[in-house]
């Protein structure tokens, strides 16, 4: 049997018979010929009919079925790529495919995202709606490649656990066997015990937040890129990490999905060596000076204060990058390291890019009795924590990370309004189908 060619090798195929397979995407009809555009997950290729048999038969196939393509190459300045297939000879694959909820040939899209959600098996082989999903794989693919080079270990820990990770209410709660039991909020405990096993850990997973936000930016499960490691001075360690890790993605981005990033008409952002940094009191300082409003004394900045942050950065620093560092410690999590000259601030931070918070992370406490005395500052039993504060009687070393929301990343690169129409089959408070 011939072997399959995909689309975009078709130039490079010219005066040779191939095999290509995919979608009818596509059908043109002129008076004397009729073209057949296939896509497959390389692009468009055009076959061109011109016996009358075969052009009657064509158009009873609807858009969207399933097929195979046989015939010779032949250069063609007009045909996608360059080439096409003449002489074809059509085999169907599938049964005549039901028609899709909108052209899917049409080079934009109009249909409203509800609608675009709802058909999503079939709505996201449209070559502009997939496109973010090419972009958010080569991102992840550059955040396990960076930090692999780093000497990271990659993990899979459970999302499954036996109390809420990150505290407080926003939990999915689950049976598991008769026994109360939640979906995973982060693998930060995991990840943190792992630090004493292998120094340096990343994960690429879901997880679960049971938050009742319903906003162009909230999901109730998403993808999250974590990263923890052991032996660190403070937490600028951790950010000149993140910083390699962001570098990365945006390589692999514009190295991987390249076809992707030009069909979006996108511009990858300019990662520099060192990405600028403002203390969180200081950026309260200036946002009370130079905007209408006064947000000292808030224990967080505000959406309009990260984007006012963002711009400022842009122009002092022609960066879209903006750490902010030292958020009060009343905002962070208990196992987050106090600033040592500043107690009631953090040693973390969070990145800011394109008027969005996009990671957050810092210096994590690393020993037994400051993990009791936090918890019992805010108030909590440490017994619901029995197992994951063992893992620091054992002796562990200094140690930080951060995590990025991979949806958050797609959405940001890709200019999208709503998070959703960047997150494959998206669960918020409205939907759990498709």
């Amino acid at each position: 049997m011939i072997s399959r060619t995909l689309a975009a090798d078709l130039p490079a195929r010219a005066g040779q018979h191939v095999m290509i397979a995919g979608w009818l995407h596509r059908k043109r009809r002129l008076k004397s010929m009729t073209f057949l555009i296939v896509r497959d997950r390389s692009g468009l290729a055009q076959a061109v009919l011109t016996g009358q048999a075969a052009i009657e038969a064509a158009a009873a196939l609807p858009e969207e079925t399933v097929i195979q393509v046989e015939g010779m190459v032949t250069t063609s300045p007009q045909a996608p790529g360059g080439a096409e297939i003449t002489e074809p000879v059509i085999t169907l694959l599938s049964g005549p495919a039901a028609p899709p909820p909108f052209d899917l040939y049409r080079p934009s899209v109009t249909a409203a995202l509800p609608a675009i959600l709802d058909g999503a098996p079939a709505t996201l082989r449209h070559p502009r709606l997939r496109a973010p999903f090419e972009i958010s794989a080569a991102s992840a693919a550059g955040f396990r490649s960076a930090l692999g080079d780093l000497g990271f270990t990659e993990i899979y820990t459970p999302k499954i656990v036996e109390s809420a990770t990150e505290s407080g209410a926003s939990v999915f709660g689950i049976d598991y066997f008769g026994t109360p039991a939640y979906l995973a909020q982060s693998p930060q405990f995991y990840k943190q015990a792992l630090v004493g096993v292998f120094e340096r850990v990343f994960e690429v997973g879901p997880v679960f937040r049971a938050e009742p936000h319903d906003t162009a930016r909230h999901l109730a499960q998403y993808t999250s890129l974590d990263a923890e490691l052991g032996f660190i001075t403070d937490y600028h360690d951790v950010m000149a990490v993140l910083r390699e890790a962001i570098a990365g993605m945006v390589s692999a981005a514009g190295r991987n999905a390249r076809s992707a990033v030009d069909l979006l008409g996108l511009t990858l952002p300019s990662v520099p060596g060192q990405i600028p940094e403002i203390q969180f009191t200081d950026a309260q300082e200036m946002l009370a000076r130079y905007t209408a409003e006064d947000p000292r004394g808030e224990p967080d900045l505000a959406p309009a204060h990260e984007r006012w942050l963002c711009e400022w950065a842009l122009r002092e620093h022609g960066c879209e990058f903006l750490f902010v560092t030292g958020y009060p410690m009343a905002k962070r999590p208990f196992y987050t390291h106090p600033d040592p000259a500043r107690p009631g601030y953090s040693s973390g931070f969070d990145l800011l890019f394109r008027g969005l918070e996009l990671v957050t992370g810092g210096q994590r406490l690393h020993r037994c009795e400051d993990y009791l005395a936090a918890l019992a500052d805010r108030g909590e039993d440490p017994g619901p924590y029995a197992s994951y504060l063992q893992v620091f009687a054992h002796g562990m070393p200094p140690h930080g990370g951060f995590a990025i929301g991979l949806e958050r990343w797609t959405a940001r690169l890709t200019g999208a309004a709503n998070i959703r129409s960047v997150t494959l089959f998206p669960r918020d408070l409205h939907r759990l189908i498709p």
